[in-house]
Formats: C-alpha cells, sequence, structure tokens
C-alpha cells in the first residue's frame, strides 16, 4: 500500500495543502482556492509599483528622473483619497474597513458593523450577501493594491497565511494600516471575533455571540456524550483528495459533537490523503463537502468495503454550513451535531442549552 502522506498515484495535485491557505476563506476547499486564483491582467500602474519595490530591476528600465515624476503622480491622485480617510477618523464616522476574508466579512456583518466595510474580497461578495453591493478589490489569493489603496482604508483586514502576509507587507509600503487574524482554531475564531467587536464598538454584540457559541458547544457535547463515536472523516475536495485534519476548528467541533475524526492520524491540517488510506481506515461516517456535488453516496459507493457505506452513512454537506469560522458557528456546531447522530439529537441539545447558558452567566460573575 502506498505511504498515504503522498497520496494515491491517481491524484496529481499540488504539495499538501496546510493552515489558512486550505481554509483561507474560513474555509476555501483547495478547490476552490484554483478557482480563485486566475491570472488577473496587471495594469501599468501595478507593475510599476512592483518595479519601484525592485530598484535594481526599475533602474536598469526606467531612469531616476522618470522615477520620481511618477512618485509624484501617484502621490498627487491619491491625495484626496487619503484626506477624505483622514478626515472620516476625525471626524468620527464609521471606520473605512476593507475585508480579504469572508470569515472576517461576516463577523463584521453579524456584529451590525456592515457600514465600516468599503470593500470586500471576491469570496466575501459570494457567501455574504450583504456585502454583495460593495466595491470587490480581487480575490482571496490575489487582491489588487491598485484597488485597495484607491478605496482609502483606514484598515485592511485579512487573514494569517504565507501568501497574505505578503500582501500585508505591500499594503504597509503603500502607507496602509493592516490586521491580520489568525483562523485556524476555534480560540482563534472567538479571538476574532472579540477583536473585531472592539475595533469596531460592538463589545456587546460580540460578547453575546461568543456566549451563545460556547453554550451551544457546551450542549451539543453533553447531548451526545452518552452516544456512539463514529469513526468519521470529512473530506474537503474528492480530487485531489483532500480531508480535515488534527489542530483545526473543524476538527475541534466534530470532537464536541462526539465524532471521531479519524484524519487525525493521517496529518493536521489540511492533508492529502490516499483512497488506499481511506480505505484501510474504515470509516463508519464520510461527511463530503466537495464543492458542486450532492450524491456522495453514489461516488463512495464505490467502494462497498467501507462501513459507511455498507451502513449509507455517507453524507454530501454544504461546506457554509458547517465550515465558516465566522460568527454562526453554533448554528455550525448543531448542524454538525445532526449529521453526526441524526435529527433525533435535536431535542437533547435543545433540553441542555438552558443549563449551559446558566453555567455561562455563572463564571462570568
Amino acid at each position: 500500500m502506498e505511504n498515504a502522506a503522498r497520496g494515491a498515484p491517481d491524484y496529481d495535485g499540488p504539495a499538501p495543502v496546510t493552515g489558512p491557505r486550505a481554509c483561507c476563506a474560513g474555509f476555501a476547499s483547495p478547490a476552490i482556492g484554483r478557482l480563485l486564483r486566475g491570472v488577473r491582467p496587471r495594469s501599468p500602474l501595478v507593475l510599476f509599483r512592483e518595479d519601484r519595490l525592485r530598484a535594481d530591476r526599475f533602474r536598469a528600465s526606467r531612469s531616476r528622473a522618470s522615477v520620481w515624476f511618477a512618485s509624484g503622480m501617484l502621490l498627487v491622485l491619491l491625495a484626496p483619497v487619503l484626506a477624505f480617510a483622514e478626515r472620516a477618523k476625525v471626524d468620527g464616522t464609521p471606520a473605512r474597513l476593507i475585508s480579504l476574508n469572508p470569515s472576517l466579512t461576516s463577523i463584521l456583518v453579524r456584529l451590525g458593523a456592515r457600514e465600516t466595510l468599503v470593500g470586500v474580497d471576491d469570496y466575501s461578495a459570494q457567501v455574504v450577501s450583504e456585502v454583495v453591493d460593495l466595491p470587490r478589490v480581487g480575490g482571496l489569493f490575489d487582491p489588487s493594491l491598485e484597488a485597495v489603496v484607491a478605496l482609502g482604508p483606514e484598515r485592511v483586514l485579512l487573514v494569517a497565511g504565507v501568501d497574505q502576509e505578503g500582501h500585508a507587507a505591500r499594503l504597509a509600503r503603500a502607507g496602509v494600516e493592516v490586521d491580520v487574524y489568525p483562523n485556524e482554531t476555534l480560540a482563534q475564531v472567538f479571538e476574532n471575533i472579540e477583536r473585531l467587536g472592539r475595533l469596531v464598538g460592538r463589545e456587546a454584540a460580540a460578547a453575546e455571540r461568543l456566549r451563545e457559541i460556547r453554550a451551544m458547544k457546551a450542549a451539543v457535547s453533553v447531548a451526545t456524550a452518552d452516544r456512539l463515536q463514529p469513526g468519521t472523516i470529512v473530506v474537503v475536495d474528492r480530487s485531489p483528495l483532500y480531508l480535515v485534519g488534527g489542530g483545526t476548528f473543524l476538527d475541534e467541533m466534530l470532537e464536541a459533537v462526539g465524532a471521531r475524526n479519524l484524519v487525525r492520524a493521517l496529518a493536521p491540517g489540511y492533508p492529502r490523503g490516499s483512497i488506499e488510506w481511506l480505505v484501510a481506515s474504515r470509516p463508519e461516517l464520510v461527511l463530503d463537502m466537495t464543492p458542486g456535488t450532492s450524491d456522495a453516496l453514489a461516488f463512495w459507493g464505490r467502494w462497498p468495503s467501507l462501513p459507511a457505506v455498507a451502513n449509507e452513512r455517507v453524507v454530501s454537506v454544504e461546506a457554509g454550513r458547517v465550515s465558516l469560522p465566522g460568527p454562526d458557528l453554533d448554528d455550525s456546531l448543531r448542524a454538525l451535531a445532526l449529521l453526526v447522530h441524526g435529527v433525533e439529537i435535536a431535542t437533547s441539545i435543545d433540553a441542555a442549552l438552558p443549563a449551559a447558558r446558566a453555567a455561562l452567566e455563572k463564571s462570568a460573575r
């Protein structure tokens, strides 16, 4: 059997994706990531800025005089925008924010701070209906620096990751303040809700959201404590085969709702697996979040030896229901518990919620 970490020969995709890049959008699968990484035509102004940051290349192609002239013209063009942003700070009007991640966008909207946003990434506009009419500044992995700066933001919000750190550095050189938000674990997501609440003056709303998420997490744990814990595999994408591993917020959620994440034995993050490894793991439950698919049982039925197939415990899951590391993780936890244990668990969850809320209120005093 082929080493699981190498993946099956049938899948010749990129190296394993881990961390925020695999979950970049607040969960964009590698397939979604590939769709969002389309090549963007680069304007002469963008090329100029890149060359300006690489002085050796720039001097080889342009004269020193043209550098100063172009830089001066850029400052003249941007002066009104920057002045407007500065007046917004002084006048106390809502902060001019740009969000480059749907999880951060959804948190701001849920906290009642949509008016602080002046621009978003393309994927936020697709998954957060409240911001569909806002200016878009590009994809998750390839936002346009020119478009961001033109909107005159007071601050740009993005998640932690290699690509995002590069964007942050370029924005900082353009004089834009950047906030970076890790969102791999539940604790980090909770901290993001709290941080964004402070940023936009919605501390009370953020605290209420966190109480509800923590109460639901406690309630589903109580409701499922005496249930069988099925060996579970969550599929992010079928081809190449990517899975939900250990050390992720989804892994923590699986544990909270009484499911054993078999992929922990493979790798942390969102590793690439192989069909051989999956078959050998004999999952009792397969939750398939592959984008654009619906009949997971028909696909996985090609491996009838899987206990999940034999017992018809293969479920197609809309990724947005459970995988966005945003402000509605209480709904996600409840939905995940029902997927694992069946709809009958809902009564037990509802019965456990009041005590969970009371315990949180008592501990907060």
